[in-house]
């Protein structure tokens, strides 16, 4: 069987150790190991995390920097690329490797869902579901995951400031590898969207990725995400 590891991408994340906790608790048995890459140099969000199946490291700012020194860190054959908001579906790994296992998908991520009751979040989560149709391209919030041998040969994620999740999607969509979206959902936190505004979030979302696949640079697009996007509380 095939090991997987999970790469955490983190900076200032209050809820780590409740995050890792939750995860061994479910799926223990089917991880093989987690890294958490703190983007802080100080390492404040990893100052406290143990275990005998995490690994904990500092990179320079940037999920794209962040998830490339945790992919090189790694010893999994499958590569899991998880926000530390965001809760797995039950039986996940186990569909992550029934979809790898066929060969006929390069990567694959899960279907979108926001937590909590409001019919916003279930608007977001319908047009996340849309714009994932019509693109076939997900975002990082959706659990991307792949074999350690295509994120090798795509070259990792571009160390760009932002839209470094669509762009390797887009890579390997370019290269001709299929992508798969699992129909299971994973449940994120909307806890961003709540403090921007959703209907504004939901707009700049899809007009950001829309410049972006349209050939804007993301540095030009850099400016209108938050400072402060690496952490949402």
């Amino acid at each position: 069987m095939p090991r997987i590891s999970v790469i955490v991408p983190v900076l200032r994340e209050p809820h780590i150790e409740a995050f890792l906790n939750r995860l061994f608790a479910r799926f223990g048995a089917a991880i093989s190991e987690v890294i958490v890459v703190d983007g802080d140099p100080c390492g404040g969000t990893i100052a406290s995390v143990k275990g005998p199946r995490v690994t904990t490291l500092v990179a320079p700012e940037g999920r794209g920097p962040q998830m490339n020194a945790g992919a090189g860190a790694s010893h999994g054959e499958i590569l899991v690329f998880l926000h530390a908001d965001t809760r797995l579906p039950d039986g996940a790994f186990d569909r992550i490797r029934e979809t790898l296992s066929t060969r006929r998908y390069a990567a694959g991520a899960f279907t979108l869902r926001f937590a909590g009751d409001k019919k916003s979040f279930a608007l977001i989560s319908r047009a996340a579901g849309l714009r994932c149709r019509l693109t076939g391209i997900p975002y990082g919030d959706q659990a991307i995951f792949m074999t350690r041998s295509c994120f090798s040969r795509m070259g990792g994620y571009r160390e760009i400031p932002v839209m470094e999740d669509i762009e390797l999607m887009r890579r390997i969509r370019k290269k001709g590898g299929r992508i798969r979206i699992l129909p299971e959902a994973v449940i994120t936190s909307p806890r961003r969207w709540e403090k921007e505004g959703v209907i504004y979030s939901l707009v700049r979302t899809w007009l950001l990725a829309t410049l972006f696949l349209c050939g804007v640079s993301p540095r030009r697009l850099l400016k209108h995400y938050r400072p402060e996007r690496f952490n949402p509380d």
